[in-house]
């Protein structure tokens, strides 16, 4: 289980490394199966209507190049949510929720288990893991852009 938390984590690095300009995140939960398991990041930039299909867009081009197959897309206009499974059987989801909050999760396969350690990447942020995630709070000129053109 540990190699796959570790990998989990790798595909979520590679993801976020992948999203110009960056946005801020924490940690989510980490959640152990009787076989598997599953690593979470919220991201705390908020992704303003304008930008959800931009910033989705980003990560499916990175998923796409990276090998992962695209095995369902929610085209909703309030909710939408990318899904998708690497070569080596990780299933990945990009879920976007309240208030423009996107949320990544990556559930391992079946794997032997074993203990699992918190993951190691630094949040850039505050590290809201163990506890209750907020709504996201922090404006990016490019992600947060309002919905309509300033008045000029």
């Amino acid at each position: 289980m540990q190699e796959a938390a570790e990998r989990a984590d790798s595909i979520l690095d590679g993801t976020f490394r992948a999203i110009r300009p960056g946005v801020k995140w924490t940690h989510g939960e980490t959640t152990v199966g009787s076989c598997d398991l599953s690593r979470r990041r919220a991201v705390m930039t908020i992704v303003s209507e304008r930008q959800r299909g931009g910033f989705l867009g980003v990560v499916e081009r990175y998923w796409r190049k990276s090998g992962y197959e695209i095995t369902s897309v929610n085209s909703s206009q309030r909710f939408p949510a990318i899904y998708a499974k690497s070569l080596d059987g990780f299933g990945i989801r990009l879920s976007i929720g309240g208030e423009g909050q996107a949320f990544f999760e990556v559930a391992t396969p079946c794997v032997e288990k074993s203990a699992v350690a918190d993951p190691t990447a630094e949040t850039d942020g505050h590290n809201y893991a163990g506890g209750p995630i907020p709504r996201p709070d922090i404006r990016d000129d490019f992600w947060s852009a309002p919905t309509r053109p300033p008045r000029i």
